[in-house]
C-alpha cells in the first residue's frame, strides 16, 4: 500500500494504489465464476464512482458552480465558477480527483493480465477443470510480475486518450472558463 504508490511515481511520474482482500483459493477454485464475479467487483465499483462523481459534477454545472477549464488536467476537470470563492474550488478539485482516481483504477484493474482483477474475467467461461488449470497458472509470481509491469506500461500509453474522452463526454454543453 506504501511501496507502490512511491515507486510508480519515482519511476513513472504518476501513483497508483495497491490493495488486496483476503479470500480463500480454495473456495475459488471450486467456485471460479463466483471468483471472477468478486474480482469484477472492484473495477466496478470505479466505474460506479466515476458515474457518480460525473453526476456530481454535471449538478454542479447545472447549479452553476463548476465550469470546465479552459486546460483540463487530472486535477481539473471541472473548476470553480467565476472567482470561485469558498468551499467550491475544493470541492471541484476533489470531485476531479475521485473522478480521475477511479477511472484511472478501473481501467488498470481490467487489464486481462494478472494479479490484476481483469485476468479472472475467462473463469466466468471456462469449464471447472480449465478453470483450476488456469488458477494454477495465474498463481505463478513471474505472470504476476511481468503482468504488473505490462499493465503498468500499456495503461499509460491507453489512459490519456480514454481521459481526454472522458473528458469531453462529460464537459458537452458546459461553458468553459
Amino acid at each position: 500500500m506504501v511501496v507502490a504508490p512511491l515507486v510508480s511515481y519515482l519511476l513513472g511520474g504518476w501513483m497508483i494504489g495497491w490493495a488486496s482482500t483476503p479470500y480463500s483459493a480454495e473456495w475459488a477454485l471450486r467456485n471460479p465464476r463466483r471468483a471472477a464475479s468478486m474480482a469484477l467487483a472492484g473495477p466496478a465499483a470505479n466505474f460506479v464512482l466515476v458515474l457518480l462523481a460525473a453526476w456530481l459534477m454535471r449538478i454542479g454545472f447545472e447549479w452553476g458552480v463548476f465550469v470546465a477549464p479552459s486546460r483540463g488536467g487530472f486535477l481539473h476537470v471541472v473548476v470553480a465558477a467565476a472567482g470561485g470563492a469558498g468551499i467550491w474550488p475544493f470541492v471541484a478539485k476533489m470531485t476531479s480527483l475521485v473522478f480521475t482516481l477511479n477511472l484511472m483504477l478501473g481501467t488498470f484493474n481490467l487489464v486481462p493480465l494478472p494479479p490484476l482483477d481483469g485476468s479472472k474475467i475467462p473463469l466466468l467461461f471456462l469449464s471447472r477443470e480449465a478453470a483450476e488449470q488456469y488458477s494454477s497458472a495465474l498463481r505463478q509470481p513471474m505472470f504476476s510480475w511481468l503482468g504488473l509491469f505490462v499493465a503498468w506500461k500499456s495503461v499509460a500509453l491507453v489512459f490519456p486518450r480514454l481521459f481526454e474522452t472522458a473528458q469531453r463526454l462529460l464537459h458537452v454543453a458546459m461553458p468553459v472558463r
